[in-house]
């Protein structure tokens, strides 16, 4: 969401080249950008625009690449996201987001940085070996 609102963290997240996202931000990165628009954070035609650059960033565009690489949601990240909730405490999507970082680094070694902003994620996500952004 950070790449799209001018959250807290967004410079750091806007200055990454790539990027592993679990299959969930398809749908909650456009919930999140047309809640902020029902509640007057941004107007109709800015959460259209900013649906839009996620859409083109998630499939790819005009000859584009996407911008992520996405995890899929299959059994295995779901069955070790279940496992990481009652080992840390997390909610659901902490969960599946700590899964898919940690099948993104079993496929690639060199992915050891995760993006967390919340307590129970970051201090989980460090228990599992990640360098936190934001630092």
């Amino acid at each position: 969401m950070k790449l799209y609102a001018d959250e807290s963290g967004f410079e750091e997240m806007r200055a990454l080249n790539a990027l592993a996202v679990a299959q969930i931000v398809r749908v909650q990165v456009p919930a999140a950008l047309w809640r902020k628009h029902r509640i007057g954070e941004l107007s109709a035609d800015d959460a259209q625009v900013l649906t839009a650059a996620f859409e083109a960033d998630y499939f790819g565009a005009a000859g584009d690449d996407p911008r992520f690489a996405v995890v899929r949601l299959g059994a295995e990240v779901m069955n070790e996201a279940a496992r990481l909730c009652a080992r840390y405490g997390l909610r659901a999507q902490e969960g599946i987001e700590l899964a898919s970082a940690m099948a993104t680094r079993r496929a690639d070694p060199s992915c050891t940085m995760l993006a967390a902003f919340h307590g129970p994620l970051r201090a989980s996500a460090a228990a599992e070996g990640f360098a936190l952004l934001p630092a």
